[in-house]
Protein backbone atom coordinates (compact mmCIF):
# COMPACT_ATOMS: atom_id res chain seq x y z
CA UNK A 1 0.00 0.00 0.00
CA UNK A 2 1.66 3.61 -1.01
CA UNK A 3 1.77 6.00 1.94
CA UNK A 4 3.37 8.33 -0.92
CA UNK A 5 1.51 10.12 -4.12
CA UNK A 6 3.29 9.62 -7.37
CA UNK A 7 5.94 11.56 -8.28
CA UNK A 8 5.93 11.04 -11.94
CA UNK A 9 3.71 10.65 -15.04
CA UNK A 10 5.85 8.70 -17.79
CA UNK A 11 5.18 9.57 -21.51
CA UNK A 12 4.33 5.27 -21.06
CA UNK A 13 1.35 6.47 -18.55
CA UNK A 14 0.21 8.67 -20.75
CA UNK A 15 0.05 6.77 -23.93
CA UNK A 16 -1.62 3.70 -22.26
CA UNK A 17 -3.77 5.70 -21.18
CA UNK A 18 -5.03 7.52 -24.13
CA UNK A 19 -5.34 3.86 -25.67
CA UNK A 20 -7.69 3.30 -22.94
CA UNK A 21 -9.94 6.03 -22.90
CA UNK A 22 -10.04 6.16 -26.37
CA UNK A 23 -12.79 4.29 -27.01
CA UNK A 24 -15.49 6.29 -24.95
CA UNK A 25 -13.59 9.63 -25.34
CA UNK A 26 -14.79 9.40 -29.25
CA UNK A 27 -18.36 9.02 -27.97
CA UNK A 28 -18.31 12.02 -25.58
CA UNK A 29 -15.85 14.74 -26.86
CA UNK A 30 -17.49 15.72 -29.74
CA UNK A 31 -20.80 16.54 -27.41
CA UNK A 32 -20.81 19.99 -25.83
CA UNK A 33 -18.73 23.39 -25.74
CA UNK A 34 -15.85 22.04 -24.71
CA UNK A 35 -12.67 24.09 -24.48
CA UNK A 36 -13.23 26.74 -27.07
CA UNK A 37 -16.31 28.42 -25.65
CA UNK A 38 -15.78 31.80 -25.09
CA UNK A 39 -17.46 33.42 -22.24
CA UNK A 40 -19.56 35.79 -24.14
CA UNK A 41 -21.42 32.76 -26.04
CA UNK A 42 -25.42 32.41 -25.68
CA UNK A 43 -25.80 29.08 -23.75
CA UNK A 44 -26.65 28.53 -19.86
CA UNK A 45 -27.04 25.60 -17.85
CA UNK A 46 -30.65 26.15 -18.05
CA UNK A 47 -30.07 25.52 -22.28
CA UNK A 48 -28.20 22.45 -21.42
CA UNK A 49 -30.56 20.87 -19.54
CA UNK A 50 -33.83 22.08 -22.03
CA UNK A 51 -32.26 20.72 -25.13
CA UNK A 52 -31.85 17.30 -22.66
CA UNK A 53 -35.13 16.95 -22.50
CA UNK A 54 -36.15 17.69 -25.70
CA UNK A 55 -34.60 15.15 -27.06
CA UNK A 56 -35.38 12.04 -24.67
CA UNK A 57 -37.92 13.52 -22.80
CA UNK A 58 -39.14 9.81 -21.31
CA UNK A 59 -35.93 9.01 -20.28
CA UNK A 60 -35.33 9.22 -16.58
CA UNK A 61 -33.30 12.24 -15.00
CA UNK A 62 -33.74 12.08 -11.46
CA UNK A 63 -34.41 9.18 -8.83
CA UNK A 64 -35.05 9.61 -5.11
CA UNK A 65 -36.90 7.54 -2.70
CA UNK A 66 -38.86 5.29 -4.81
CA UNK A 67 -39.69 8.28 -6.97
CA UNK A 68 -38.35 8.64 -10.56
CA UNK A 69 -38.76 11.81 -12.79
CA UNK A 70 -38.19 11.61 -16.23
CA UNK A 71 -36.21 14.53 -18.55
CA UNK A 72 -39.87 15.65 -20.01
CA UNK A 73 -41.81 15.72 -16.67
CA UNK A 74 -38.95 17.37 -15.04
CA UNK A 75 -38.33 20.29 -17.49
CA UNK A 76 -42.26 21.19 -17.03
CA UNK A 77 -42.22 21.15 -13.28
CA UNK A 78 -38.74 23.01 -13.19
CA UNK A 79 -41.02 25.69 -15.84
CA UNK A 80 -43.73 25.95 -13.81
CA UNK A 81 -41.53 27.07 -10.80
CA UNK A 82 -39.84 29.13 -13.01
CA UNK A 83 -43.24 31.42 -13.90
CA UNK A 84 -44.18 31.16 -10.02
CA UNK A 85 -40.99 33.08 -8.94
CA UNK A 86 -41.58 35.82 -11.97
CA UNK A 87 -44.69 36.39 -10.37
CA UNK A 88 -42.87 36.88 -7.40
CA UNK A 89 -40.94 39.29 -8.45
CA UNK A 90 -37.66 37.52 -9.55
CA UNK A 91 -35.92 38.96 -12.55
CA UNK A 92 -33.13 37.92 -14.66
CA UNK A 93 -29.77 38.84 -12.26
CA UNK A 94 -31.88 38.72 -9.20
CA UNK A 95 -30.96 36.03 -6.55
CA UNK A 96 -32.93 33.59 -5.14
CA UNK A 97 -31.95 31.88 -1.46
CA UNK A 98 -32.02 27.78 -1.66
CA UNK A 99 -31.77 26.50 1.75
CA UNK A 100 -33.02 22.98 2.08
CA UNK A 101 -32.02 19.17 2.15
CA UNK A 102 -31.09 16.74 -0.74
CA UNK A 103 -34.15 15.90 -2.46
CA UNK A 104 -35.53 15.92 -6.06
CA UNK A 105 -37.39 19.49 -5.31
CA UNK A 106 -34.87 20.60 -4.29
CA UNK A 107 -33.00 20.21 -7.89
CA UNK A 108 -36.06 21.52 -9.99
CA UNK A 109 -35.97 24.59 -7.97
CA UNK A 110 -32.35 25.06 -8.78
CA UNK A 111 -32.50 24.41 -12.26
CA UNK A 112 -36.03 27.03 -12.44
CA UNK A 113 -33.79 29.64 -11.24
CA UNK A 114 -31.08 29.54 -13.25
CA UNK A 115 -33.22 29.12 -16.20
CA UNK A 116 -34.32 32.04 -15.76
CA UNK A 117 -31.04 33.82 -15.62
CA UNK A 118 -31.60 34.36 -11.81
CA UNK A 119 -28.70 33.48 -8.78
CA UNK A 120 -29.07 30.48 -7.15
CA UNK A 121 -27.63 31.24 -3.10
CA UNK A 122 -27.07 28.19 -1.82
CA UNK A 123 -27.86 28.13 1.35
CA UNK A 124 -25.61 25.61 4.10
CA UNK A 125 -28.88 24.03 5.49
CA UNK A 126 -27.03 22.85 8.46
CA UNK A 127 -26.01 26.75 9.65
CA UNK A 128 -28.03 28.58 12.41
CA UNK A 129 -27.35 31.81 14.06
CA UNK A 130 -25.28 34.55 13.07
CA UNK A 131 -23.78 32.46 10.99
CA UNK A 132 -26.94 31.72 8.61
CA UNK A 133 -27.57 35.37 9.26
CA UNK A 134 -24.43 36.11 7.94
CA UNK A 135 -24.90 34.02 4.83
CA UNK A 136 -28.32 35.89 4.13
CA UNK A 137 -27.29 39.15 4.25
CA UNK A 138 -24.23 38.54 1.81
CA UNK A 139 -27.40 36.90 -0.70
CA UNK A 140 -29.58 39.75 -0.64
CA UNK A 141 -32.18 37.27 -2.15
CA UNK A 142 -35.29 38.86 -4.04
CA UNK A 143 -37.22 35.32 -2.45
CA UNK A 144 -35.66 32.57 -0.24
CA UNK A 145 -37.03 29.11 -0.60
CA UNK A 146 -36.33 26.42 1.92
CA UNK A 147 -37.44 23.05 3.18
CA UNK A 148 -40.55 22.92 5.21
CA UNK A 149 -38.82 21.29 8.01
CA UNK A 150 -36.17 24.59 8.37
CA UNK A 151 -38.63 27.16 9.95
CA UNK A 152 -36.84 26.84 12.96
CA UNK A 153 -33.64 26.86 11.93
CA UNK A 154 -34.40 30.03 9.59
CA UNK A 155 -35.21 31.77 12.83
CA UNK A 156 -32.29 31.31 14.75
CA UNK A 157 -30.47 34.07 12.05
CA UNK A 158 -32.65 36.31 13.76
CA UNK A 159 -33.83 39.77 12.85
CA UNK A 160 -32.59 39.73 9.07
CA UNK A 161 -35.02 37.13 8.44
CA UNK A 162 -38.06 39.59 8.86
CA UNK A 163 -36.94 41.02 5.83
CA UNK A 164 -36.88 38.23 3.84
CA UNK A 165 -39.61 37.16 1.37
CA UNK A 166 -39.46 33.35 2.45
CA UNK A 167 -41.60 30.85 1.07
CA UNK A 168 -41.24 27.01 1.81
CA UNK A 169 -40.82 24.41 -0.87
CA UNK A 170 -45.07 22.88 -0.24
CA UNK A 171 -46.05 26.69 -0.47
CA UNK A 172 -43.96 27.28 -3.68
CA UNK A 173 -44.99 23.97 -4.86
CA UNK A 174 -48.57 24.23 -4.66
CA UNK A 175 -48.41 28.09 -5.70
CA UNK A 176 -47.07 26.44 -9.09
CA UNK A 177 -49.83 23.77 -9.73
CA UNK A 178 -51.95 26.20 -12.33
CA UNK A 179 -48.61 27.92 -14.17
CA UNK A 180 -47.62 27.11 -17.48
CA UNK A 181 -45.08 24.37 -18.46
CA UNK A 182 -43.66 26.12 -21.48
CA UNK A 183 -40.02 27.16 -21.65
CA UNK A 184 -39.45 30.71 -20.67
CA UNK A 185 -38.42 32.73 -23.49
CA UNK A 186 -35.42 34.25 -21.23
CA UNK A 187 -34.11 30.64 -20.89
CA UNK A 188 -32.91 31.36 -24.84
CA UNK A 189 -30.84 34.88 -24.08
CA UNK A 190 -28.62 34.24 -21.18
CA UNK A 191 -25.01 34.50 -22.13
CA UNK A 192 -22.33 32.13 -20.79
CA UNK A 193 -20.23 34.73 -18.41
CA UNK A 194 -23.48 35.56 -16.25
CA UNK A 195 -23.81 34.24 -12.67
CA UNK A 196 -25.31 31.01 -12.02
CA UNK A 197 -24.55 29.55 -8.37
CA UNK A 198 -23.47 31.39 -5.24
CA UNK A 199 -21.90 28.67 -3.40
CA UNK A 200 -20.65 29.37 0.48
CA UNK A 201 -17.49 28.04 1.47
CA UNK A 202 -17.43 25.39 4.21
CA UNK A 203 -16.16 27.47 7.64
CA UNK A 204 -13.48 26.06 8.57
CA UNK A 205 -12.61 29.04 10.06
CA UNK A 206 -14.43 32.87 10.07
CA UNK A 207 -17.15 33.53 8.58
CA UNK A 208 -18.36 31.92 5.12
CA UNK A 209 -17.82 33.70 2.03
CA UNK A 210 -19.79 33.06 -1.33
CA UNK A 211 -17.66 32.20 -4.05
CA UNK A 212 -19.38 33.38 -8.09
CA UNK A 213 -20.05 30.16 -10.61
CA UNK A 214 -20.79 31.37 -13.99
CA UNK A 215 -22.59 29.67 -16.56
CA UNK A 216 -19.48 29.32 -18.60
CA UNK A 217 -17.21 27.81 -15.49
CA UNK A 218 -19.94 25.31 -15.43
CA UNK A 219 -20.43 24.93 -18.95
CA UNK A 220 -16.70 24.34 -18.87
CA UNK A 221 -16.99 21.55 -16.43
CA UNK A 222 -19.89 20.06 -18.23
CA UNK A 223 -17.99 19.91 -21.59
CA UNK A 224 -14.50 18.97 -19.96
CA UNK A 225 -15.44 16.82 -16.83
CA UNK A 226 -18.26 15.22 -18.43
CA UNK A 227 -16.75 14.92 -21.77
CA UNK A 228 -13.14 13.76 -20.87
CA UNK A 229 -13.24 12.60 -17.15
CA UNK A 230 -16.91 10.49 -16.58
CA UNK A 231 -18.09 9.75 -19.66
CA UNK A 232 -21.71 8.79 -19.15
CA UNK A 233 -24.12 7.60 -21.39
CA UNK A 234 -28.07 7.49 -21.39
CA UNK A 235 -27.95 3.96 -19.56
CA UNK A 236 -25.34 5.31 -16.40
CA UNK A 237 -27.16 6.56 -13.25
CA UNK A 238 -25.26 8.42 -10.99
CA UNK A 239 -25.58 8.39 -7.32
CA UNK A 240 -25.30 11.39 -5.78
CA UNK A 241 -24.95 11.57 -1.65
CA UNK A 242 -23.15 15.10 -0.77
CA UNK A 243 -25.35 18.08 -0.22
CA UNK A 244 -27.17 19.60 -3.20
CA UNK A 245 -25.11 23.14 -1.65
CA UNK A 246 -21.85 21.30 -2.71
CA UNK A 247 -19.92 21.93 -5.81
CA UNK A 248 -19.31 18.78 -6.73
CA UNK A 249 -23.40 17.98 -6.71
CA UNK A 250 -24.61 20.93 -8.72
CA UNK A 251 -21.64 21.62 -11.04
CA UNK A 252 -19.31 18.45 -10.88
CA UNK A 253 -22.15 15.70 -10.89
CA UNK A 254 -25.35 17.11 -12.46
CA UNK A 255 -22.82 18.41 -15.59
CA UNK A 256 -21.59 14.95 -16.18
CA UNK A 257 -25.00 13.34 -16.11
CA UNK A 258 -26.38 15.95 -18.54
CA UNK A 259 -23.49 15.92 -20.62
CA UNK A 260 -24.02 11.92 -20.92
CA UNK A 261 -28.29 12.34 -20.83
CA UNK A 262 -28.06 9.94 -17.32
CA UNK A 263 -30.09 9.63 -14.45
CA UNK A 264 -28.97 11.06 -11.36
CA UNK A 265 -30.17 9.62 -7.96
CA UNK A 266 -30.43 11.71 -5.16
CA UNK A 267 -29.88 10.83 -1.50
CA UNK A 268 -31.13 12.68 1.70
CA UNK A 269 -27.30 12.48 3.18
CA UNK A 270 -24.34 10.33 3.29
CA UNK A 271 -24.75 7.45 5.14
CA UNK A 272 -21.14 5.26 4.91
CA UNK A 273 -23.73 1.77 6.61
CA UNK A 274 -26.65 2.58 3.87
CA UNK A 275 -24.31 3.70 1.17
CA UNK A 276 -24.04 0.12 -1.38
CA UNK A 277 -27.60 -0.52 -0.33
CA UNK A 278 -28.79 3.13 -1.83
CA UNK A 279 -25.84 1.97 -4.67
CA UNK A 280 -27.83 -1.06 -5.34
CA UNK A 281 -31.17 0.28 -4.94
CA UNK A 282 -30.91 2.59 -7.64
CA UNK A 283 -28.95 0.54 -10.04
CA UNK A 284 -26.60 3.34 -10.15
CA UNK A 285 -23.59 2.64 -12.29
CA UNK A 286 -21.23 6.22 -10.64
CA UNK A 287 -20.66 8.17 -7.59
CA UNK A 288 -19.44 10.97 -7.15
CA UNK A 289 -17.07 11.40 -4.13
CA UNK A 290 -14.98 13.91 -1.99
CA UNK A 291 -11.63 12.02 -0.63
CA UNK A 292 -13.34 11.46 2.97
CA UNK A 293 -15.95 9.70 1.79
CA UNK A 294 -14.14 6.80 0.96
CA UNK A 295 -12.11 6.80 3.70
CA UNK A 296 -15.38 6.45 5.41
CA UNK A 297 -16.67 3.30 3.46
CA UNK A 298 -12.85 1.65 4.10
CA UNK A 299 -13.69 1.72 7.81
CA UNK A 300 -16.72 -0.20 7.10
CA UNK A 301 -16.39 -3.63 8.02
CA UNK A 302 -15.69 -5.36 4.99
CA UNK A 303 -18.76 -7.81 3.47
CA UNK A 304 -19.15 -9.95 0.28
CA UNK A 305 -21.51 -6.89 -0.64
CA UNK A 306 -18.70 -4.58 -1.51
CA UNK A 307 -18.44 -6.03 -4.93
CA UNK A 308 -22.34 -6.36 -5.10
CA UNK A 309 -22.60 -3.53 -7.69
CA UNK A 310 -22.66 -1.90 -11.13
CA UNK A 311 -20.27 1.12 -10.49
CA UNK A 312 -18.17 1.15 -13.77
CA UNK A 313 -16.40 4.77 -12.96
CA UNK A 314 -16.36 7.19 -9.51
CA UNK A 315 -15.87 11.52 -9.83
CA UNK A 316 -14.57 13.35 -6.92
CA UNK A 317 -11.47 14.64 -5.65
CA UNK A 318 -9.67 14.54 -2.48
CA UNK A 319 -8.94 10.70 -2.97
CA UNK A 320 -5.78 10.38 -1.00
CA UNK A 321 -2.91 8.10 -2.58
CA UNK A 322 -2.24 5.64 0.38
CA UNK A 323 -6.23 4.59 0.16
CA UNK A 324 -5.99 4.52 -3.45
CA UNK A 325 -5.52 1.31 -4.61
CA UNK A 326 -7.20 -0.49 -1.58
CA UNK A 327 -10.14 1.50 -2.24
CA UNK A 328 -10.55 1.02 -5.67
CA UNK A 329 -9.52 -3.05 -5.20
CA UNK A 330 -12.04 -3.73 -2.40
CA UNK A 331 -14.71 -2.04 -3.86
CA UNK A 332 -13.79 -3.49 -7.63
CA UNK A 333 -14.26 0.29 -8.95
CA UNK A 334 -13.41 0.18 -12.68
CA UNK A 335 -12.31 3.22 -13.18
CA UNK A 336 -11.41 6.56 -10.58
CA UNK A 337 -12.04 9.92 -12.76
CA UNK A 338 -10.45 12.11 -9.93
CA UNK A 339 -10.25 15.45 -10.53
CA UNK A 340 -8.80 19.31 -9.10
CA UNK A 341 -11.15 22.29 -9.08
CA UNK A 342 -12.64 24.77 -5.95
CA UNK A 343 -16.20 26.41 -6.24
CA UNK A 344 -13.78 29.88 -7.01
CA UNK A 345 -10.97 28.25 -9.23
CA UNK A 346 -10.73 29.21 -13.15
CA UNK A 347 -9.41 25.75 -14.35
CA UNK A 348 -9.77 22.26 -13.54
CA UNK A 349 -7.38 18.87 -13.53
CA UNK A 350 -9.14 16.15 -14.96
CA UNK A 351 -7.89 12.54 -14.68
CA UNK A 352 -9.01 11.10 -17.92
CA UNK A 353 -6.55 8.91 -18.92
CA UNK A 354 -6.83 6.62 -15.42
CA UNK A 355 -3.43 7.16 -14.30
CA UNK A 356 -3.43 5.72 -10.39
CA UNK A 357 -2.59 8.78 -7.60
CA UNK A 358 -3.25 11.72 -9.71
CA UNK A 359 -5.67 14.49 -10.14
CA UNK A 360 -5.03 14.52 -13.75
CA UNK A 361 -4.24 16.70 -16.12
CA UNK A 362 -5.27 20.32 -17.66
CA UNK A 363 -3.83 21.94 -20.99
CA UNK A 364 -5.11 25.52 -19.78
CA UNK A 365 -2.56 27.97 -18.22
CA UNK A 366 -1.08 27.38 -14.57
CA UNK A 367 2.14 27.17 -12.53
CA UNK A 368 3.41 25.23 -9.78
CA UNK A 369 5.86 27.87 -8.14
CA UNK A 370 8.05 27.99 -4.71
CA UNK A 371 6.35 28.98 -1.90
CA UNK A 372 6.96 30.84 1.57
CA UNK A 373 5.74 28.63 4.17
CA UNK A 374 5.46 30.53 7.26
CA UNK A 375 3.14 33.20 5.41
CA UNK A 376 1.34 30.78 2.30
CA UNK A 377 2.34 32.78 -0.01
CA UNK A 378 4.20 32.90 -3.45
CA UNK A 379 8.26 33.06 -2.93
CA UNK A 380 9.66 35.73 -5.26
CA UNK A 381 13.14 35.66 -6.27
CA UNK A 382 15.78 38.64 -6.34
CA UNK A 383 14.03 39.83 -9.44
CA UNK A 384 10.76 39.95 -7.37
CA UNK A 385 9.65 37.57 -9.82
CA UNK A 386 8.56 33.98 -9.11
CA UNK A 387 9.94 30.48 -9.79
CA UNK A 388 8.44 27.36 -10.68
CA UNK A 389 9.51 23.82 -9.22
CA UNK A 390 10.91 20.62 -10.42
CA UNK A 391 8.75 17.78 -11.71
CA UNK A 392 8.48 15.79 -8.39
CA UNK A 393 8.35 18.67 -6.36
CA UNK A 394 5.51 20.03 -4.58
CA UNK A 395 4.58 23.67 -5.04
CA UNK A 396 1.66 26.34 -4.88
CA UNK A 397 -0.51 25.90 -7.91
CA UNK A 398 -1.26 29.23 -9.59
CA UNK A 399 -3.95 29.28 -12.32
CA UNK A 400 -3.55 32.28 -14.91
CA UNK A 401 -6.18 34.91 -15.21
CA UNK A 402 -7.06 36.12 -18.80
CA UNK A 403 -10.72 37.08 -20.44
CA UNK A 404 -10.95 33.25 -21.78
CA UNK A 405 -10.09 31.71 -18.46
CA UNK A 406 -11.59 34.75 -16.19
CA UNK A 407 -11.99 34.65 -12.11
CA UNK A 408 -15.67 35.07 -11.08
CA UNK A 409 -14.56 35.78 -7.69
CA UNK A 410 -16.19 36.27 -4.50
CA UNK A 411 -19.21 38.89 -3.73
CA UNK A 412 -16.72 40.67 -1.08
CA UNK A 413 -13.90 42.68 -3.86
CA UNK A 414 -11.43 42.73 -1.29
CA UNK A 415 -11.86 39.12 -1.08
CA UNK A 416 -11.55 38.51 -4.32
CA UNK A 417 -8.50 40.62 -4.61
CA UNK A 418 -6.74 38.65 -2.13
CA UNK A 419 -6.75 35.98 -3.80
CA UNK A 420 -5.05 37.41 -6.97
CA UNK A 421 -1.12 37.50 -7.56
CA UNK A 422 0.07 39.99 -9.81
CA UNK A 423 2.87 40.72 -12.09
CA UNK A 424 4.29 37.47 -10.92
CA UNK A 425 6.56 36.36 -14.18
CA UNK A 426 6.20 39.14 -16.14
CA UNK A 427 4.98 42.71 -15.74
CA UNK A 428 0.89 42.86 -16.25
CA UNK A 429 0.36 39.07 -15.81
CA UNK A 430 -2.16 38.24 -13.10
CA UNK A 431 -2.78 34.58 -11.92
CA UNK A 432 -5.21 33.14 -9.13
CA UNK A 433 -3.65 31.61 -5.80
CA UNK A 434 -5.06 28.94 -5.38
CA UNK A 435 -4.36 28.25 -1.72
CA UNK A 436 -3.42 24.79 -2.63
CA UNK A 437 -0.03 22.70 -2.84
CA UNK A 438 0.36 20.11 -5.62
CA UNK A 439 2.78 17.92 -6.50
CA UNK A 440 4.41 18.86 -9.69
CA UNK A 441 3.95 15.12 -11.56
CA UNK A 442 4.25 16.10 -15.32
CA UNK A 443 2.84 15.58 -18.36
CA UNK A 444 0.47 18.46 -17.36
CA UNK A 445 -0.51 16.51 -14.21
CA UNK A 446 -0.65 17.37 -10.38
CA UNK A 447 -1.33 15.42 -7.71
CA UNK A 448 -3.04 17.14 -4.47
CA UNK A 449 -0.93 17.55 -1.79
CA UNK A 450 -2.54 19.92 1.47
CA UNK A 451 -3.70 23.14 2.37
CA UNK A 452 -1.10 25.65 2.49
CA UNK A 453 -2.49 26.74 6.47
CA UNK A 454 -2.84 22.70 6.79
CA UNK A 455 1.06 22.83 6.20
CA UNK A 456 3.68 23.44 8.73
CA UNK A 457 7.29 23.50 9.06
CA UNK A 458 9.39 21.27 11.20
CA UNK A 459 12.90 20.67 11.70
CA UNK A 460 13.70 22.69 8.70
CA UNK A 461 11.25 20.40 6.69
CA UNK A 462 7.54 21.01 5.30
CA UNK A 463 5.24 18.55 6.82
CA UNK A 464 1.61 17.59 5.12
CA UNK A 465 -0.95 16.90 7.26
CA UNK A 466 -2.64 14.68 5.10
CA UNK A 467 0.72 12.03 4.91
CA UNK A 468 0.44 12.25 9.14
CA UNK A 469 -3.19 11.84 9.00
CA UNK A 470 -2.93 8.81 6.25
CA UNK A 471 -0.38 7.32 8.69
CA UNK A 472 -2.70 7.66 11.81
CA UNK A 473 -5.72 6.07 9.80
CA UNK A 474 -3.78 2.99 9.48
CA UNK A 475 -2.88 2.69 12.91
CA UNK A 476 -4.62 0.01 15.37
CA UNK A 477 -8.00 1.23 16.91
CA UNK A 478 -7.78 4.93 15.43
CA UNK A 479 -11.68 5.66 14.29
CA UNK A 480 -10.47 9.79 12.98
CA UNK A 481 -7.78 12.04 13.51
CA UNK A 482 -7.15 15.38 12.68
CA UNK A 483 -3.21 16.87 12.38
CA UNK A 484 -2.08 20.22 12.73
CA UNK A 485 0.93 22.17 13.86
CA UNK A 486 1.56 23.74 17.27
CA UNK A 487 4.01 25.95 18.62
CA UNK A 488 6.61 24.75 20.92
CA UNK A 489 7.97 27.88 22.94
CA UNK A 490 11.95 28.37 22.34
CA UNK A 491 11.82 26.96 19.22
CA UNK A 492 11.44 27.46 15.55
CA UNK A 493 8.59 25.95 13.14
CA UNK A 494 6.01 23.88 14.71
CA UNK A 495 5.67 20.48 16.42
CA UNK A 496 3.39 18.01 15.01
CA UNK A 497 0.23 17.66 17.39
CA UNK A 498 -2.54 14.81 16.50
CA UNK A 499 -6.69 14.83 17.72
CA UNK A 500 -6.97 11.34 17.99
CA UNK A 501 -10.40 9.69 17.88
CA UNK A 502 -10.45 5.45 18.90
CA UNK A 503 -13.01 3.30 18.37
CA UNK A 504 -15.17 2.35 20.41
CA UNK A 505 -14.11 0.60 23.87
CA UNK A 506 -10.40 0.79 22.84
CA UNK A 507 -7.70 2.01 24.89
CA UNK A 508 -4.37 3.65 23.49
CA UNK A 509 -1.66 2.14 23.17
CA UNK A 510 1.75 4.15 23.44
CA UNK A 511 4.55 2.13 22.64
CA UNK A 512 2.32 0.09 19.68
CA UNK A 513 1.51 3.91 18.36
CA UNK A 514 4.96 4.96 18.27
CA UNK A 515 6.20 1.97 16.54
CA UNK A 516 3.54 2.42 14.07
CA UNK A 517 4.51 5.84 13.44
CA UNK A 518 8.20 5.64 13.33
CA UNK A 519 7.90 3.10 10.50
CA UNK A 520 5.45 5.02 8.49
CA UNK A 521 6.85 8.44 8.47
CA UNK A 522 10.08 10.25 7.87
CA UNK A 523 11.18 11.06 11.78
CA UNK A 524 10.48 14.82 11.03
CA UNK A 525 6.64 14.13 10.17
CA UNK A 526 6.44 11.69 13.16
CA UNK A 527 3.72 14.18 15.77
CA UNK A 528 5.31 14.95 18.94
CA UNK A 529 2.11 15.44 20.78
CA UNK A 530 -1.04 13.04 20.74
CA UNK A 531 -4.19 14.50 22.18
CA UNK A 532 -7.25 11.82 22.58
CA UNK A 533 -10.57 13.33 21.93
CA UNK A 534 -14.23 11.82 21.94
CA UNK A 535 -14.90 12.51 18.73
CA UNK A 536 -13.89 15.47 16.09
CA UNK A 537 -16.23 18.23 15.01
CA UNK A 538 -16.34 18.06 10.61
CA UNK A 539 -18.22 20.41 8.44
CA UNK A 540 -21.03 18.83 5.95
CA UNK A 541 -18.40 18.26 3.56
CA UNK A 542 -16.15 16.02 5.97
CA UNK A 543 -13.57 18.82 6.12
CA UNK A 544 -12.04 19.06 9.58
CA UNK A 545 -12.77 21.79 11.82
CA UNK A 546 -8.97 21.93 13.08
CA UNK A 547 -8.36 25.55 13.62
CA UNK A 548 -10.11 25.49 17.30
CA UNK A 549 -7.54 22.68 18.27
CA UNK A 550 -4.45 24.20 16.85
CA UNK A 551 -4.91 27.28 18.79
CA UNK A 552 -5.55 25.76 21.86
CA UNK A 553 -1.85 23.93 21.46
CA UNK A 554 -0.80 21.60 23.46
CA UNK A 555 -1.28 23.12 26.78
CA UNK A 556 -4.68 23.71 27.03
CA UNK A 557 -6.83 20.49 26.21
CA UNK A 558 -9.19 20.77 29.15
CA UNK A 559 -10.01 17.33 30.04
CA UNK A 560 -8.91 15.23 26.98
CA UNK A 561 -5.26 13.25 27.71
CA UNK A 562 -2.49 14.80 26.49
CA UNK A 563 0.42 12.09 25.25
CA UNK A 564 3.98 12.69 24.01
CA UNK A 565 6.91 11.47 22.07
CA UNK A 566 9.26 9.51 24.46
CA UNK A 567 12.13 7.07 23.76
CA UNK A 568 10.09 4.52 22.08
CA UNK A 569 6.48 5.25 23.01
CA UNK A 570 3.99 7.78 23.73
CA UNK A 571 3.89 8.93 27.36
CA UNK A 572 1.59 11.10 29.20
CA UNK A 573 2.32 14.93 28.99
CA UNK A 574 4.90 15.66 31.95
CA UNK A 575 5.94 19.00 33.15
CA UNK A 576 9.42 20.58 31.25
CA UNK A 577 8.95 17.96 28.23
CA UNK A 578 8.63 21.37 26.40
CA UNK A 579 11.84 22.62 27.58
CA UNK A 580 13.21 19.04 26.44
CA UNK A 581 12.14 19.94 23.08
CA UNK A 582 13.30 23.69 22.59
CA UNK A 583 16.72 22.13 24.30
CA UNK A 584 17.03 19.86 21.48
CA UNK A 585 16.38 16.68 23.98
CA UNK A 586 13.45 15.12 21.81
CA UNK A 587 13.99 11.49 21.34
CA UNK A 588 16.14 10.00 18.37
CA UNK A 589 13.85 8.38 16.32
CA UNK A 590 15.25 5.04 14.19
Amino acid sequence: MSTTTRQRVTLLDFAKGSLRALPELRHTITKGPGLTLKPTAVMSIGSVFQDEAAAHPDRPFLKGGDRVVTYGEANAQINRYAYTLIGEGVQRGDVVGLMAANDIENLLVMLAVVKLGAVAGLLNYNQRGEVLAHSIGILGARVVVIGDDLRDDLATAGDIVDSQHVMTMSELKQMSAGASSDDPKVTAQIVANERAYFIFTSGTTGMPKASVMSHFRWLKSYGGLGALGVRLNGEDTLYCSLPLYHNNSVTVALGAVLHGGAAMAVAPKFSASRFWDDVRHYDATSFVYIGELCRYLLAQKPSPDDTRHNIRVIVGNGLRADIWKEFQERFAIKRIAEFYGASECNIAFINALDVDETAGMCPLPHKVVAYDNETGEPRRNARGRLETVRVGEVGLLLAKVTDRQPFDGYTDDDASERKLVRNGFKSGDCWFNTGDLVRKQGMQHVAFVDRVGDTFRWKGENVATTQVEAALGHAHDVEDCSVYGVEVPGTDGKAGMAAVQLVEGASFDGRAMADHLIDSLPPYAVPLFIRLVASLEHTSTFKSRKVELRDQGFQDAGEDEVYVLGKAEYVPLYDGYSDEVAAGKAPKLR
